[in-house]
């Protein structure tokens, strides 16, 4: 019962899409009219206000965060991670927006550096070396997410943080299915790129 209680309670707190009420909020319409219609903070930034994208990627991230903390604080470390899970996965499909939601990527390193703050520094660094080696901010996030379940090995989390690592890499990876297709084609925008 803990279980489920964390994992409905992070669905419900991820799924509330901060990219659309930030957008709205500062007169910038519906987000999802904008460039690639997706709700995180890479798509707000299309826009041209940094600073409603900034705020975008912060509350993706402390969404996920905040869900882990309640849940390992009013059950256990286990829980914690099962609802930070849950939380990506109402970012990724979001009840409020008929499931159709953002890439996961902010919420994503929110579960990870509030559950196990060195798999989400690791994981940020790889983010950080693969995107601005090659240029492509796709790129970063899907090496990151495929070395995190692994860094989550090493760092002796329980069977359950693994579980739910793997769980939330895979989530990542599908939602950068198209991202993962224009790379393979040569054909995916580069950071900075118009």
């Amino acid at each position: 019962m803990d279980y489920l209680i964390a994992v409905l309670g992070g669905y419900l707190l991820g799924s509330i899409p901060f990219g659309l009420v930030l957008t709205r909020m500062a007169g910038l319409g519906d987000i999802r009219q904008v460039g690639s219609g997706n709700i995180g903070a890479t798509n707000v930034l299309r826009t041209g206000r940094k600073d409603v994208a900034l705020a975008t990627l912060v509350l993706d991230a402390a969404k996920a965060a905040a869900a882990l903390v309640l849940a390992r604080h009013f059950f256990s470390a286990d829980a914690g991670m099962l609802a930070g899970a849950a939380a990506l996965l109402g970012h990724c499909f979001p009840i409020w927006l008929k499931f159709k939601g953002g890439k996961g990527v902010a919420t994503f390193f929110g579960t990870l550096l509030v559950g196990s703050w060195p798999v989400g520094v690791l994981a940020g660094a790889l983010w950080l070396a693969t995107a601005f080696t090659f240029r492509y901010s796709s790129l970063g996030a899907l090496v990151a997410s495929a070395a995190a379940p692994l860094l989550a090995v090493v760092f002796q989390a329980s069977p359950i943080g693994i579980g739910a690592t793997l769980f939330m890499s895979v989530l990542v990876w599908i939602r950068h299915r198209e991202n993962l297709s224009r790379l393979i084609k040569g054909e995916e925008p580069k950071i900075g790129k118009k």
